[in-house]
């Protein structure tokens, strides 16, 4: 009796799990409002948290909402309020013809590209294991740690640095000269 309680418990939270990353990520992509798109994001973010916990990744879990939901969409929403999404926008007007064209040719070569590489190559899921045999316990949150922190460091320093790099731009691309009104010349 306990088996078949613990299945339909397993199911209902891989439901759960999965209603919430697809809805999430539809909403990602489907909702015209960037704030509320952020929020779908969490959402998704949130739905994986709760896959990791089914799985018994608790470490993976926490990651997954202090880093991702915490911090990474707290910098989408940063920078889309400093871009100011309550200006109305003329979303059909190219500021350069024909960006839409080499966009979806850029992403198309770029799909086809990684599809002929995992056809050719023999590999499906990369190694099965990168660090060695994982123990159990806080050996597995030290093997990670080790590995973050020396193996794939150049890689996380990278990541960091293009996120500077996309705010700094952001910024740049947002600051624009205001033209006083009358209103701010007489406070």
């Amino acid at each position: 009796m306990i088996a078949v309680t613990y299945g339909v418990a397993s199911v209902l939270v891989f439901v759960t799990s999965t209603l919430l990353i697809l809805v999430g990520a539809v909403g990602v992509i489907t909702v015209k409002n960037p704030v509320h798109a952020a929020l779908c994001l969490i959402m998704t973010l949130f739905g994986v948290a709760v896959a990791f916990v089914a799985q018994s990744a608790d470490f993976l879990a926490a990651v997954q909402i202090i880093v991702y939901a915490g911090a990474v969409v707290v910098l989408f929403l940063f920078v889309i309020m400093f871009l100011g999404v309550d200006r109305n926008m003329n979303v059909s007007a190219e500021p350069l013809m024909g960006q839409r064209g080499f966009a979806a040719a850029g992403v198309a070569i770029t799909v086809g590209g990684l599809i002929a590489l995992m056809a050719s190559s023999h590999w499906v899921t990369g190694a099965t294991s990168v660090t060695g045999k994982l123990a159990t316990g806080q050996a597995n949150v030290k093997q990670l740690g080790t590995a973050v922190f020396t193996t794939y460091l150049f890689a996380f320093e990278a990541t960091a640095a293009l996120l500077i790099i996309a705010v700094v731009g952001a910024v740049l691309l947002a600051r624009r000269e205001r033209a006083t009104t009358k209103e701010e010349v007489t406070t």
